[in-house]
């Protein structure tokens, strides 16, 4: 392989070199995931292609990973995939650019911080904690749970209520849509449409009668723009909560989901989370506290995001001509990078398909971690809800793991829609067992 060069190099003094790629267009017919690893079994770490009707070159390379989202990143654009997304949420800070980009950042940033989840841990632990007695009233009655449908519906309500606060009531019905509709076509775009309009009231409503609301809306009305002191327009204010709310809910419901799976498919890994949760947690009831010491809880999560990860496909487009180590790569270009097979690169990872959450442990694969996991992507434009995200993904999985084991008797291979995010195409069912642990007491 070929090492990517420095930023320094004069493109103008290179070859202009592309890669090979396949002579036929993607068929958007095919799962665009299974096109592009039988792509990358024949053409390797970078190759080019025509993917919908645009010229695009697909990059599995961390180094190259790193030059557009990193080193580079000014250089690129969110690409054409993602702005099909703005026509749905409009230009919040998944889609947006250039300085409106960097000022809406600049003002979201601090209430996405480090230590901004923790305001929200009472209501987190407290729906994962009736979300448990729903599942060990399951467990008695050896009745199966519709996991995916569950974590689901969990994940939604927190994000709803953690943004509207009070008016949740309000607004729970009509955004449950994202929750009951399995197919993103038309007929939900419209539907869709309304969920604007049902924000932009509540919006209205709150400065009507001047509410300063103690939630993440009421966090959003407030801040102000650096240099203007000027608030949000109206249109952008929706515009980033239907991108947080949509961003947020999806992601973390398909890892839960992913992670389920994969801990009711391997035992051992099962039971090692579950000395880890009685021996930390023992008779007490989870609390922010112990999360520093759920070392084995976070691999689980780690790899469940790294062999799953919910945003699977990163695309960008270059805005001037750059080069990519030997490769030339001309403006106007997509560049589409995947988390999905950059964290299963055998020439990267240890039996790179296997779950093994104690590949952690060690200090080589922390150290890989830095340019091969991209499930939250990289660099500036890394998701903003990160550490909600995990804050999240770990008090839930210690809340019921701890007292619970999930099986899945009919276990068939998972089958997978990449579409915006990484699914599962099936809901997942499973069969809750109160352990028998003597620490486990509820």
């Amino acid at each position: 392989m070929h090492q990517a060069d420095g930023a320094g190099r004069n493109i103008a003094s290179t070859v202009r070199h592309a890669p090979h790629g396949p002579s036929e267009p993607y068929n958007p017919d095919e799962s665009l995931l299974d096109w592009l690893k039988r792509a990358f079994d024949t053409y390797g770490d970078v190759f080019q292609a025509s993917i919908y009707g645009q010229n695009a070159y697909v990059v599995s390379r961390p180094d190259y990973a790193n030059h557009v989202l990193r080193t580079h990143w000014r250089n690129y654009e969110k690409g054409l995939a993602i702005k099909r997304v703005g026509l749905l949420l409009g230009n919040g800070l998944m889609v947006s650019h250039g300085s409106l980009w960097q000022a809406q950042r600049r003002m979201m940033q601090p209430l996405f911080d480090r230590s901004a989840a923790k305001n929200f841990a009472e209501l987190i632990i407290g729906a994962n904690v009736t979300l448990l007695q729903s599942w060990e009233q399951a467990a008695t009655q050896n009745k199966e749970v519709n996991a995916t449908r569950d974590v689901s519906d969990i994940v939604l309500t927190l994000i709803l209520k953690q943004i509207f606060g009070e008016d949740y009531d309000l607004v729970a019905e009509p955004f449950s849509i994202l929750c009951n509709a399995s197919v993103r076509d038309l007929q939900f775009a419209v539907s869709f449409r309304n969920l604007r309009q049902l924000t932009t009231s509540v919006i209205k409503s709150r400065l009507e009668e001047k509410v300063v609301a103690n939630d993440l809306l009421g966090a959003l009305m407030q801040i102000r723009e650096r240099s203007s002191g000027e608030p949000m327009s109206e249109g952008q204010l929706v515009s980033e909560v239907l991108t947080l709310i949509v961003a947020g809910h999806e992601t973390t419901a398909s890892t839960l989901s992913f992670c389920w799976y994969l801990l009711a498919t391997h035992p051992a890994a099962d039971e090692a989370l579950a000395a880890e949760l009685d021996e930390q947690l023992g008779s007490d009831a989870f609390c922010t506290d112990h999360i520093p010491k759920l070392k084995y809880t976070g691999w689980v999560i780690e790899e469940v995001l790294r062999l799953y990860p919910p945003g699977w496909l990163l695309t960008r487009r270059s805005i001037q001509d750059d080069q990519l180590g030997d490769y030339y790569l001309p403006a106007g270009t997509e560049v589409y990078i995947s988390p999905y097979l950059i964290q299963r690169h055998p020439g990267i990872w240890d039996m790179p398909n296997d779950f093994v959450p104690s590949r952690w442990a060690t200090e080589s694969t922390r150290n890989i971690r830095s340019l091969s996991m991209l499930a939250f992507s990289e660099g500036p434009r890394n998701c903003i809800g990160e550490q909600f995200a995990r804050f999240e993904l770990i008090a839930h999985l210690a809340i019921i793991a701890h007292r619970l084991q999930m099986r899945c008797d009919h276990h068939r291979d998972l089958e997978l829609e990449a579409g915006v995010n990484l699914r599962s195409k099936m809901d997942l069912l499973m069969l809750p067992r109160i352990r028998s642990r003597p620490h486990a007491s509820h």
